[in-house]
């Protein structure tokens, strides 16, 4: 973040009022900047030289973004998940003024024309020397909190943050809900082809396996083996005779379809 601080006092270093701007760096280094607010759209600093009788009140504003204006940036920024990563962890993101740059805004102004100055020392050419103080004051803030150049171009940090955290949900909802299915496709997807057969019937459910009657009598499911039970669950580690205890179990389970028939007959 560092470079547009450096950038936004290029701008009024860049007006060839050196002797003005070396005053000013040298009051805001000496703490002659009383107090320095940043609201939306208005930087409001009291500077007291040493050589002021009073404390002056200048001001610096700067158009605030509006809400569709604030809405394709934060749409932008929740695109790419080291930018919300990076501001909901307090730090400004490397690189986040090509957002701005690219929703046709700037984050910081760049040009005399953005802004509007005025102090109440009323001296001229303006910027005065109390201006200059509240742009050096001002840069150094913005490296400090970086959240106020944000506010400054009207979105406080706590709004941005809140919904930072609501696109992202939003977006995360959006990504896992499921496509709906077309009608005019009877294909498997490759996905679906991929995907391992499950059982016929959870072993662990015996009423999915054998279904109920209205008299309540167990009958097996049509077109399930009444042995298929035996390859669902594991096998017990025991043996009759040398044979495992499923193969000698095995015909027990084939017979039951025609057992219960009979009895039911």
């Amino acid at each position: 973040m560092t470079d547009l601080p450096i950038a936004f006092l290029g701008m009024f270093e860049a007006l060839r009022m050196g002797p003005t701007f070396a005053r000013g760096r040298r009051d805001d280094r000496a703490g002659h900047v009383r107090s320095l607010t940043v609201s939306s759209s208005l930087v409001t600093a009291l500077v007291r030289g040493p050589d002021d009788p009073v404390a002056f009140r200048s001001r610096i504003a700067v158009r605030s973004f509006g809400a569709a204006e604030w809405a394709r940036v934060e749409k932008a920024l929740v695109s790419e998940a080291r930018y919300v990563a990076d501001l909901l962890g307090g730090r400004m993101p490397d690189g986040i003024e090509a957002v701005f740059a690219g929703a046709g805004l700037g984050l910081l102004p760049l040009s005399l024309d953005e802004v509007a100055l005025d102090c109440t020392c009323e001296r001229w050419p303006m910027p005065c020397v109390h201006l200059a103080a509240t742009c050096y004051a001002l840069a150094r803030t913005f490296e400090g909190d970086p959240f106020e150049v944000f506010t400054w171009r009207g979105r406080s940090r706590d709004e941005l943050l809140m919904r930072l955290r609501t696109l992202r949900e939003s977006a995360a909802v959006d990504g896992t809900a499921p496509a709906p299915a077309s009608s005019s496709s009877s294909s498997s997807s490759p996905e679906e082809e991929r995907e391992p057969a499950r059982p016929l019937v959870d072993p662990d459910d015996p009423a999915a396996f054998w279904g109920v009657d209205p008299p309540g009598t167990a009958v097996p499911l049509a077109g399930v083996r009444p042995d298929a039970l035996l390859d669902q669950l594991d096998a017990p580690p025991l043996s009759h005779h040398g044979q495992p205890i499923v193969e000698v179990l095995r015909p027990a389970y084939a017979a039951l379809p025609e057992t219960e028939v009979a009895d039911r007959g």
